[in-house]
């Protein structure tokens, strides 16, 4: 609350502010984010003001050190978390998934303001060059599997630095089950199997895996679509 009424110019200044949210926090769901996105433009707006997303996006780096694009209501972007910042806009809409998503009871929860920023070595970075373009790709081609692809890809380099438990098994399974991709929250401990929502019989596949995880011990497992109009959730 204070940054947003010190960038609004504001001196003195006070109120209360109360959040309901049932996002649950540290498992990479975009809890903090949200929460405090939502206290931002809550603030902006008793003060009669309305922040430009970019602005939202600086304010909430400010107050917790990184912040995800939540500020940008689904766009198609490329976000620097740690500077709160667009590298990259794309033109069109993300394909459209079905997702497995779960996580693993040993896998502890991630306080991400004391989180120590990943550092990648040089490899690593010429890999996220490869996989920006690749991104762009598969957006403008609308190619679900190619996205998958790099998520997957994006997910091995998450996993040297904030590893998650039985990754190599989650992969194994992707492949099994014909998934195109497997993706991982970057601060939490959250993965998905990725399936593209046109491919036949996706529904039963989806739920399938969903009971398959459930079984074998998973948590939080939930079966979701990416777009709004057609969600389903389990």
């Amino acid at each position: 609350m204070a940054l947003t009424f010190e960038h609004l110019g504001f001196v003195q200044y006070g109120g209360d502010l109360t959040i309901e949210s049932n996002i649950p926090a540290s498992h990479g769901y975009g809890s903090s984010t949200a929460d405090v996105v939502a206290a931002i433009r809550a603030v902006a707006a008793s003060a009669g003001a309305a922040f430009s997303r970019a602005t939202v996006s600086h304010i909430a780096v400010a107050a917790e050190g990184a912040s995800d694009p939540a500020a940008y209501d689904g766009r198609p972007v490329l976000f620097a978390q740690r500077e709160g910042m667009v590298i990259e806009h794309f033109t069109d809409e993300y394909p459209r998934f079905m997702v497995v998503g779960f996580r693993h009871p040993s896998d502890q929860p991630v306080d991400t303001l004391h989180l120590p920023p990943a550092r990648y070595d040089a490899r690593e970075i010429e890999q996220f060059r490869c996989l920006r373009g690749l991104a762009a790709q598969a957006i403008k081609q609308q190619n679900a599997r190619l996205l998958g692809r790099v998520a997957t890809a994006s997910s091995r380099i998450s996993q040297r630095h904030l590893s998650k438990s039985h990754f190599d098994d989650m992969l194994r399974l992707t492949a099994e089950v014909g998934g195109c991709g497997l993706q991982v929250a970057h601060s939490g401990t959250l993965m998905g199997i990725l399936f593209p929502v046109e491919e036949p019989g996706v529904t039963e596949r989806t739920n399938a895996v969903a009971d398959r995880l459930s079984h074998s011990g998973f948590e939080h497992v939930t079966v979701f679509a990416t777009y709004a109009d057609e969600a389903i959730s389990s």
